[in-house]
């Protein structure tokens, strides 16, 4: 394995959906707590290096229009969330001078401001974290891998609905496109720059 080379200028971390209505499930191999006391190390020494904190949340549309309903064998269940369901877990904040985005399906890129607010501001890189590992974590990250981003995976601040379906996602997509690394490694990069 590499270093893990981390250039503080065009780096942003992105958290994915570390809501109350998804941090709340029970998830794998990671608890949801570990996940979230990871992320929030994360994003705590991004704030102190000046780089930027993307928090990303997901939620249907008030009127419900854009929830996606193809045939599948394993249909999302129809649920209306609870209010404070989108509400980013208070251990990320937001933070002043942190982004959030608001995402309607899986992925933080698709029918978001996420690309051109990176764009913006010459982020050609990012570190990844969130919850799920193999749903909204893994489809932005196929995004970002399309559009050319350098990309670093916290595995230990990430976890899915099962310890298989994130380990096949991080054993076989994420070292295809990124850099799959512990939260612990991350820092230490932030810290040696």
């Amino acid at each position: 394995m590499t270093n893990t080379l981390i250039d503080r200028s065009k780096t942003a971390l992105v958290a994915i959906d570390l809501q109350k209505g998804i941090t709340g499930r029970l998830t794998a191999p990671y608890t949801a707590d570990l996940v979230v006391r990871n992320a929030a190390s994360l994003a705590e020494a991004f704030r102190k290096n000046g780089m930027p904190v993307f928090l990303v949340r997901v939620t249907p549309s008030p009127d419900r229009k854009d929830a996606l309903h193809p045939p599948a064998d394993a249909p999302m269940p129809a649920q209306t969330p609870p209010p404070d369901w989108a509400e980013i877990v208070p251990e990320m904040g937001p933070k002043p001078g942190d982004f959030v985005i608001t995402k309607r399906q899986w992925g933080a890129f698709y029918g978001t401001e996420l690309d051109l607010e990176f764009r913006r501001r010459g982020i050609t890189a990012m570190v990844l974290c969130g919850i799920s590992t193999n749903i909204g974590v893994e489809s932005t990250a196929r995004f970002a891998y399309e559009y050319g981003y350098s990309q670093v995976f916290a595995e230990d601040a990430m976890a899915a609905m099962s310890a298989e379906e994130h380990v096949a996602t991080v054993g076989k997509i994420f070292p295809r496109i990124g850099q799959v690394r512990k939260t612990a490694e991350i820092l230490s990069a932030l810290a040696s720059v």
